[in-house]
Formats: structure tokens, sequence, C-alpha cells
């Protein structure tokens, strides 16, 4: 589910106009719809009713505090890879108990805070690593919980940038390794050994990679639960969301047709799937889902500065840019782009994407074949290239969705470029979550 649709040829948020939302706070714009979060959050939870599980949010996806402090009051857990995302998630209300700490460098200042404030485990991604937290604690006299971060050696099928499950990775260690690490960490002083622990990658769109290692890790389970008393294992998160959802034809409709459901498969789907090999293991369930809670419950909003058309190509160049929004360029990956405002007339069919009523493009205008580009000075500076688009405007609004995962939390500020606004929608509340910096804001922390 998501609550992005057109009504009388405008685009909401919920029951927010967007264009209202660009009126109010300007582009670009981060705009959050929370009934898509909590939504997806709800029906992950159930799927998993039938064993004991926690839901971690990975906060790496979108780490801002009205965002945590949603999902904080919906019960969830929270999977962080920073100091930094720890104390976000605390200061948003999480339960540092509820809190897993994962990443492969993970420093003394980091691992000290994190002992301090009693995280649920350490997600322990090398035997160097775990040397250096039994020492930090040791010196606190304290004991670390502590999970291994095995490698079930699976393809995920993914982009090679996110997988993370094999061999060739940097993450975790070796599934064939890891009982004699475990028996190693078992005579460290101050070490408790408190679960296991994968994660095979991310953006991942079919179920059966999930099981295959989930399949390969369970005996490991079993073993350690007999012989450390573990409490849990993650199984880490991955699900992939739909990103491309438009129906594009010769004949210039413009209209969507899928099922409404935002992740590439359902959750019933990844439901079944995990539950057969882990109902009998008698540990607790961790999962660590970020993208598909948040990514298509974002977008990101901007305005066409300027239409340029050259002999070979027309350019729609927008004010966001690369630095807003850089899994374009980074990934070459696909993001819908939507006028918020329709120049149309209506469709036969309804929208399960953008809602009834959705409509096709204007005669006049049709669709046209466009590179849709930011101000940023690199040629990789896109949001979409050679796309069919209805006509636009300068001045027009454009929506780019699926924008509400490793979005915000990528920006940076090249080309002295401030970061955007955030807003949060709440049924009829419309929030601002993070104001837009300004000028005085990119030198404020520079020496003179």
């Amino acid at each position: 589910m998501h609550s992005f649709r057109y009504r009388d040829g405008k685009l909401y948020c919920e029951d927010i106009d967007l264009a209202r939302a660009a009126e109010s706070f300007g582009t670009p714009l981060y705009i959050y719809s929370a009934g898509t979060i909590l939504d997806h959050f709800d029906r992950l939870n159930a799927a998993l009713a039938p064993f004991d599980h926690l839901v971690c949010y990975a906060v790496k996806a979108n780490s801002n505090r009205a965002v945590l402090k949603l999902l904080a009051e919906a019960g969830a857990g929270f999977d962080i890879v920073s100091g930094g995302e720890l104390f976000r998630a605390i200061k948003a209300g999480a339960d540092p108990t509820k809190c897993t700490f994962a990443g492969v460098g993970k420093a003394r200042d980091e691992i000290e805070y994190a002992i301090d404030q009693g995280v649920y485990s350490f997600n322990v991604e090398s035997e160097a690593e775990l040397e250096y937290i039994d020492k930090i604690a040791g010196a606190k006299k304290l004991r670390a919980p502590i999970a291994l971060r095995v490698n079930p050696d699976v393809d995920p099928h993914t982009h090679e940038y996110i997988a993370t499950g094999s061999h060739e990775n940097k993450f975790g260690i070796a599934l064939g390794q890891a009982p004699a690490v475990y028996e190693r960490a078992a005579k460290m002083r101050n070490i408790d050994i408190v679960g296991v622990q994968m994660h095979i990658g991310s953006q991942i769109t079919e179920s059966a990679p999930f099981a295959d290692a989930i399949g390969k890790v369970a005996p490991l389970v079993r073993q350690l639960k007999s012989r450390y008393g573990i409490k849990f294992f993650s199984i880490g998160g991955g699900m992939g969301i739909i990103y491309r959802r438009a129906l594009e034809s010769g004949s210039g409709k413009w209209w969507h047709d899928h099922s409404g459901e935002s992740s590439a498969f359902s959750v019933r789907d990844y439901a079944d799937a995990i539950v057969p090999p882990v109902r009998d293991l008698d540990v607790r369930i961790l999962v660590e889902p970020g993208r598909f809670l948040v990514g298509n419950a974002g977008i990101l909003l901007t305005r066409v500065r300027y239409i340029k058309e050259s002999s070979v190509k027309k350019f729609v160049i927008v004010d966001a840019g690369m630095n807003d929004l850089i899994r374009p360029s980074l990934y070459r990956s696909y993001h819908e782009i939507v006028p918020v405002e329709e120049k149309i007339r209506p469709s036969p069919p309804s929208s399960p994407w953008l809602g009834r009523g959705s409509r096709e493009a204007a005669g006049e205008g049709g669709m046209e074949k466009v590179d849709i580009v930011g101000p940023v000075c690199e040629s990789g500076d896109f949001f979409a290239l050679d796309r069919e688009m209805p006509e636009v405007h300068e001045g027009d609004l454009l929506a780019i969705m699926s924008a509400g995962a490793y979005g915000f939390v990528m920006a940076s500020n090249y080309n002295s470029r401030p970061l955007p606004a955030e807003a949060l929608v709440r049924g009829g509340q419309l929030a601002l979550i993070r104001k837009r910096q300004t000028w005085e804001d990119l030198v404020r922390d520079e020496a003179e």
C-alpha cells in the first residue's frame, strides 16, 4: 500500500495536495507518508506473528527522527550501523535494548557508547572486531552481547553494490569458519554470545534467496542454541520494492496497472518463504527491513526550471540534483517521475498506483521522450534518460517517486548546494521535519 493518488488531476499524499506542500516549503522537497510507513510495518509484523520476532528497522534507509519516532511508537526495534544512528534512534524514543549494531568498521567511541546504552547485540563482522569489542568491554568491566554475522554465500540476484552475502563481499564471516570463531568467543571473559546474524543484500526481488540462505544457516543456529543458548537468529532485511510501475503505450496512454503492493513480491510470499525454515528453531527471529518500510512512502518534489532542446535531445532541467537524490547516478536506478498536476483528459481505467481518475496525456502534447536532469555540473546529474513523459513546461512540479529510502540520507552539499527540506504527512496534517539549509549553513562550521 502507498498513499500517493491523483484526485481531480492533482497529486496527493494522503489528504495533502502536493502543490500546496511545495508552496509552503519550496522545492526540492522530500515528503513522506506516515500512513504508508505504518501500514508496511504493521503488515510485516502481522505476517511474522507465528513465532517470537522483532522487526528492527534499518536506520540507514531513512534516518529522520520523525520517521524513527513513528516506528519506535509502533514497537519497532532498530538496526543501526554507526554510533550516530544509535544516537538518533535514542533521541527519537527508541529502546536501545531493541537495537542491533552492525557494520564492518566500528570505532572505539561507537562501541563504548553502544555498550553504555545497553544495545541488544553487536553484529560482529570479523575476528579482529570481536577481539576489539572484548578489550573495550573488559576496560569497562562489562560484558558485551554479540552475534556473528555469517556469510551464507547465496546469490541474491541484485545490484553488485548492494549484494552482501557472497564470499567476495567485505561483510561477514564465512559460514564454515563460524563455529570456530564462536568457540573462540566463548572463551573471552567480556563477551556474551547471544545470537547469529546474516544479511544477503538489498532490493531482492524474489523470496527464494531468503529461504536458501536461512536453510544454509539453520543447522548452525541449532548448534549454537544447544552449545551456547543463543537467544536470536537475525535473518537480515533486503525485501525489494517496486520502482517501475508505469505502463506506457504507443497510443499515448499513461496510467498504471499494478496490484497495489509496494514490495516486489507480497509480504505473504515473504512470510511463506521464511516461516517454514525458522518455525522450529526455538529462538527469536529478527528481521531488518529498511527500504521495504519507507521506500515507497516517500517522494522528492522538484520544479522544472528550464526546457532545453538540442538537435537530438530534449532536456527537462529541474531544481533537484544528484546531490539531493544520487541513486539514478550511482546505480542507474529507475524512479518513476510523474507530474503533480496533470494536463490531461480522463482515461478509461482506474489506477492502483495513483488512484481512481488517473488520466491520459492531452492530445495536443501527448507523450514525448526527454532527459530529466539537474543543475549540478556533472554529466551524471540525471534522474531519467530518454523517458516517455507527458509534455511538461517551465514551472511545472514533478514528483520523483519511491524516494523514501536512500534519498535524503545519501544527499550532499556538492556544488555548495543546500540540503533539501523534509516533510511528513499524516492524514490531513503536513509538518516540516527538517528545515532547508541556507547558504549561511554551508559555511557555519568552517574556519575563517
